[in-house]
Formats: structure tokens, sequence, C-alpha cells
């Protein structure tokens, strides 16, 4: 070895310091992003109605279910106590393509699960039918069908028998959802009892960290039909004769069944960062494991759960004392409680000082126990209070269960709201449980994603460096509204307006939804828009669609025309490039061929500062370049493209036939050997002129286009043998065009606009 030279001499220490170092990289590649999120919860049908209950000490525990859904005449009698979630006879089967006949043999788990997926993905920006064909997998916990039980299969035979199964089925329950979206990932349903939900989660990022999946939803659904399961548990001395769960509470003495489904929209870290996505929090660390031989087999074990809360926070990398709080699973009956009291003081305890206890709560005493949905209402609990700096009081907790020496513990039930610890040298962090009388524990270390990171990672686009002009705001937004039916149209119109009146909502946050409903929204037959320049206006806009006013129209398809010289002027584009972030990145990379190639600025060309006509055309490729990439960044897609002279090069380019540069390059020479074949069209000039364009032209890398491009030559779609290789760009370079024909050609195929 040599003693000189920057060598790094491999000692204890060095080799301990880069272990930490793959660990630390490892644990990083493995985290998950939580990045939309939707439920239907008792009392609470989205997150933010969610918060308001959980905000407000909310208990959505009712006296039984009143004239929503024909169930077993029993469970009233056996069950006056329930968390129940309103409308479950309520459901748009058309929305989802379902037959009327599938839909009435459709359990409304089943419902629930397509419902809140994708109210989950759309609070993504995810446009839910935009994933047909991607590695996108669906992970949920569901443990029952009652509804199956409730059917007469005799009454269902033929095709109604096969509807009556897959209607309700555990597995299709969850294949459904991949079915209705295209989803081509792994499609799981979890059952482990009361742990299903957040065991799904578990293997939802399992699913993403080994490349199964690069989306993932996942959560769980519970629904309560009948009444033996309740009696049963009744009978077992499980359920609280009060309807409160009291959970840590000296008089606990059961938990209440509750209902409902959540689902979370999950993305790698890195992936949501890349992406620019709204980011909910962060999953660090999982882990599941069983119960073994305890003292029966519904008796929880304290070692199996210090255990799996070990396991969590060792594949976090997060010491015991940097968790905050935990979302217990707090079932509130007497021999549960002090279990899992003591193993979460066990594990969470090592190095907690007594200023700093960990805080301990229960979803539960809110909305019940959800059981196979259980673990992911939790979940959804800790996202929001994350988001909002406070931890929501835990109900039902008067006097500390006696069979704990809590002040022995280092542990703290909330039971008034309370703000969440600030620290500033780490995230918010918090522990879920979920343990099912299965035996099957599960346990999700999750934390907040810093704010400095949303800030770093919030522009998608690239930087203005230092010598550039700052982007100027641009004016007015319109905000894209569609349903299925004009009636649907309307009640959208009229839940943005909800929206709108919650809360002051400012300029950013306006932009923000038009963005995104533009990007992350399914676009329906029924469509309007409101062009607007701040709340008041985009309200008017709003009531008028919702009273059945402002523009409505069908949807159609639509190509996008490219043109020629004509079609520029001096000036052109100067306020979409002085204000819109995507035209000027593209007009950005096509100055820097321009310059290659032409050794003058193209700002100049565009924006009426050079007297040089032939370079028109390289600027009309650049500009309907940026305008096509500008449609495509708020949702606007052609269904077909054509164009002539310059335009048909930037109508290919848009149909993904060679890229942005490439064709900024051949759009330059071709402009200068142009206006050389003009000036010396039967000169000696001419032949050397055409020769290079050929040569040009042959450097074109080009492929098959990814919609369908009408040729400007020929005014058709190439057939079987012809295609846009070198040869065709030289005779379009000097063919008179066809327009008229090629826009004929498209609209025989049903584009219209």
């Amino acid at each position: 070895m040599p003693e000189s030279g920057g060598a790094v001499q491999l000692t204890p220490q060095v080799i301990a310091e880069l272990q930490r170092r793959g660990k630390h990289a490892a644990r990083r590649r493995r985290r998950i992003a939580v990045v939309g999120m939707s439920c239907r919860f008792p009392q609470a049908a989205d997150p933010a109605a969610f918060w308001r209950l959980l905000a407000s000490g909310g208990d959505a525990v009712t006296r039984g279910r009143h004239g929503d859904l024909a169930v077993d005449p029993e469970t009233m009698a056996a069950a006056p106590w329930g968390a129940y979630v309103g409308g479950l006879d309520r459901f748009d089967a058309a929305f989802f393509r379902i037959a009327p006949v599938e839909a009435a043999l459709l359990d409304p788990q089943q419902r629930l699960l397509l419902e809140v997926s994708w109210e989950a993905l759309e609070d993504a920006g995810i446009n839910p039918l935009g994933l047909t064909g991607i590695r996108a997998g669906v992970y949920a916990g569901i443990s029952t069908s009652d509804y199956r039980e409730l059917l007469d299969p005799a009454a269902h035979e033929g095709d109604g028998g096969l509807h009556l199964a897959t209607g309700t089925s555990l597995a299709t329950a969850v294949g459904r959802v991949a079915f209705t979206l295209g989803l081509q990932g792994p499609a799981m349903a979890v059952e482990t009892a009361c742990s299903s939900s957040l065991v799904a989660v578990h293997q939802a990022m399992a699913g993403l960290q080994s490349g199964e999946a690069d989306v993932a939803l996942a959560g769980g659904v519970n629904a309560i039909l009948l009444g033996w399961a309740t009696r049963a548990f009744e009978d077992a001395g499980m359920l609280a004769p009060d309807g409160r769960c009291k959970t840590f509470d000296a008089a606990a003495d059961g938990y209440v069944r509750g209902e409902g489904c959540g689902m979370l929209v999950l993305k790698r870290l890195a992936d949501a960062e890349r992406d620019g996505d709204r980011i909910l929090g962060v999953l660090v660390g999982s882990a599941v494991n069983q119960d073994g031989t305890s003292a029966g087999l519904t008796v929880p074990s304290g070692p199996a759960q210090e255990r799996v809360i070990r396991d969590a926070l060792e594949r976090a990398g997060v010491p015991p004392a940097d968790v905050d709080y935990l979302e217990a699973h707090g079932t509130g009956t007497e021999l549960g409680d002090p279990i899992e009291v003591r193993a979460a003081a066990a594990a969470y305890g090592e190095g907690r000082d007594a200023a700093h206890p960990l805080l301990l709560g229960s979803v539960k005493t809110n909305v019940g126990h959800l059981e196979s949905a259980a673990g992911v209402a939790g979940l959804l609990k800790v996202l929001l209070a994350m988001r909002e700096g406070v931890i929501p009081k835990h109900l039902h907790f008067e006097r500390p269960n006696p069979r704990l020496d809590w002040d022995a513990l280092p542990v703290r039930v909330t039971n008034e709201a309370t703000p969440w610890p600030e620290n500033l040298d780490r995230p918010f962090r918090a522990g879920v449980s979920s343990f099912g009388f299965s035996g099957t524990n599960a346990h999700l270390i999750v934390e907040a994603w810093q704010q400095e990171q949303e800030r770093r990672s919030s522009d998608r686009h690239r930087p203005p460096q230092a010598d550039e002009t700052p982007l100027a705001e641009r004016p007015h937004r319109a905000l894209p509204l569609s349903g299925t039916t004009p009636k649907a149209l309307r009640a959208v119109a009229g839940r943005y307006r909800d929206w709108l009146a919650e809360a002051d909502r400012d300029w950013e946050a306006l932009s923000d939804a038009a963005f995104t409903a533009g990007v992350g929204r399914s676009h329906f037959d029924r469509r309007a828009a409101v062009v607007f320049r701040d709340a008041a206006e985009l309200s008017e806009g709003l009531e008028l669609v919702e009273r059945g006013g402002g523009v409505a129209a069908a949807a159609g398809k639509a190509a996008f025309w490219f043109t020629d010289q004509g079609s520029g002027w001096a000036g052109t584009a100067r306020e979409l490039h002085e204000s819109e972030p995507v035209f000027r990145e593209v007009l950005d990379r096509c100055e820097a061929v321009f310059q290659e190639e032409c050794d003058e600025p193209l700002a100049a060309a565009m924006f009426g500062k050079s007297d040089r006509t032939e370079w028109t055309p390289p600027a009309l490729y650049a500009l309907q370049s940026g305008l096509a990439a500008l449609w495509e960044s708020v949702g606007v897609r052609p269904d077909a493209v054509f164009g002539h002279g310059a335009g048909e090069l930037a109508a290919a380019g848009a149909a993904g036939v060679f890229g942005l540069e490439a064709g900024m390059r051949f759009a330059c020479r071709r402009a200068a050997l142009l206006d050389s074949l003009s000036a010396d069209a039967a000169g000696a000039g001419a032949a050397a002129a055409l020769s290079a364009l050929e040569e040009a032209a042959a450097q074109l890398e080009v492929t098959q286009p990814s919609i369908p491009l009408a040729s400007g030559v020929t005014g058709r779609l190439p057939g079987p043998g012809e295609g846009w290789d070198a040869g065709y760009w030289v005779r379009q370079a000097r063919s008179p065009v066809q327009i008229e024909r090629a826009a004929e050609t498209l609209a025989e195929r049903g584009l219209h606009t």
C-alpha cells in the first residue's frame, strides 16, 4: 500500500462509519411517502370531516343504524351501540361501469373500496384513469362479508350466481379496484382480523421497496350488517355496555364495533420528491409478527407486542426516545390495555427522560373499533395531527387504569388536545399499533416530511439562474370541471364552492386547485370551465355552473394543428415566455440548439429584434413545441396532430417521432438550406443545398408516432411500409401541402375539434 496519495486506511472506525452510512442509505431507499388519502368513517365522509370530528372531541358512536340499509333485524337487538357509516345503500354503479344486476349483488365493502380508492388518487393529484397498465398495487384489509350471508344464493342462479360470488368475495373486493382502474401491480386482500389494514400498509411498503409496484393503494374496509359476530363478542365480554370505548381508563370494559374505509396512496419517497408530489407523511419502518402461544388464542402477548415495536424501530433506524406519540391499538378492554401500555413503555422507554414522556391516544374513543379498517383509521389520525401540529383529545379518560403504575411508566395519555412536541433537530414522529385477535401484530413508524425538504422540491421546473428574468405572475387561471351527467357536473361545481367557503383561499391555493383539476382528475363527458382572477370571481363562475348556466359541452376528440410561416409576428409568445415556466423551459432548450446552429439568440428571432426571416421556421418550431408542452402540463393532450412546413416538424415532435433538440436542429438546418434553394433555384448551388438537406434529414433518429399523425404531404395517415424517415422529410420540404385533406382524414376518424 502506498503511504501517500490520499488512500483511506480501513481502520475499525472507518469500517463502522461506512457501515453506518450504508445502513442510512438503505433506510433512505426504504422510506415510503404518503401522497394521498381518503376515508369514509362514522360521521366523517372525508379526511377534512374526520379531522373536524377529532379536533372537536366528537364521539361518532350512536344507538343503532337507521334507515339507510336493509340489515339483519337481529342486529339492532344484539348491538344497540355502534359507529356506522351512512349511505351504504347508495352507490353510483354507472360511474364505475357496473351493470345494475351486478351492482345489486355487490358487497357495500366493495363499493366503499372503489369510491375511497378513487378519491384517494384524486387527493394525490393522480388521474385515476391515467394509471392503466402501470405497476400500481392495491393492498386492502378486509375480514368478513356479512352481505354474502344476507343474500339467498338460490335466488341468484346462473349469471346471478357469478355476480354473487364476485360481489361478495374478499379477493375480488381488491381485484375489482385493480380491474376498474386498469392497475397491473399486486392486488392483495389481507385478512388478519383487527390488524388487517395496517398489515396491508406493511405489505404495500414491501411491494414498493422491492419494485413490484411503483404506486400503491393501501388501507382497509369494514361493514357491519349482521348481528352474530356482535353477539359473540358481547358474550365474550369484549363490548362496552354503555357504548363508550374508555381506553386506559379505570372503567374500561370493552370497545364498540365500528365500520368504515380508509385508503392511502403510497410512493417511494425519492419518486414522490422527484415528481413534486405533496407529501403528507413518510413511512420509515414497519414490522409484523405473531403472538405465538399465549394465555389463549385471542389473548394478547406483551412480549410479542414489544418485539414488533422494536423491530419497526430498528428498520426505521429511529431511537425509541425520538418518537413523540403512539397511536395505540387501545381497545379499552380490561385485559388488553395494561398489556399494551407495558409493552409500549418497555420498547419506547429506552433513553427517554421524564420531561418527554411517550404520548398515548386511540382513535377508537372517537369512532369505535373499525376492526379490519382500524389500523388505517389510526394512521390517518396521525397524518392529520402531524399536519395540524396538534394531537387530538383522547376521549373518556377520567381515572387512569389502576392496574398500571402510571408514575413509574414513561408515558402520558393525551386526555386534552396537545400541541405536537417541537424538536428543531428532527421531524414529528409517531408509532401506530394494530393487533389482531388472531394474534397477528403490526407496528408502523411514521414521521412528518420536513418543511425545508418540501420547500426545496416543490418547484417541479428548473429554477431561474441568477441572470434570468424572474417569471411574471399569471393573471388568470382556468378551473376545468366535468361530470358523467349534467347533474354530476353541477354537483362538482357545488363541491368546489363549498371548498371555497371553508376558509380564505389565497391565490396560491386557487392556482394549485386549478392545476390539479387539470392534471390530477379524470375528465368526463359533460364539461365546463371557469376562468378567474380571484376567489370572488371563481365563486361567481361556479355558482353559474351549479345553476346549470355557463358553457357546458360534451367531450369530443381534438386534434392540434401546427402551422407554418404566416402565423408568426413580432413579439409572438413574449408574455408566455415571461410567465409560464414549462413554456420557458422548452424555449431554453431550443435556444441552446439555435445558438449552436445559427449563432444568434432565438429570442431575437421570436420577439422582433432580428430581420433574418429565414429564422422564422425554427422560431415557429420552438413556439409550437412550447405550446404543446404547456397544454400537456395542464392536462390537455391531443388525440391526433397534423401540420405543414415547420409546423409539421413540431407536430411530429409532439407525437414523439423525434426529440425536441433533434427536431430543432433539423428545423434550423432546413430553414437555412431552403433559403439557399429559394435564392438559387436553378443554379449550381441548388443541388448542393438539396444534398445537404438530405444529409441533415438522415441524421434524424425517428420512431413511430405515439398518436395519429396525418401527413402534410399526402393528407393521409401513413400506411404499411410508410413512415417518417429521412426521405419523407426531404420530400416534405419541397412538396405542396395537403393540409385540408389531412384535416378531412382526421375528421373521418371522429376528430371534429
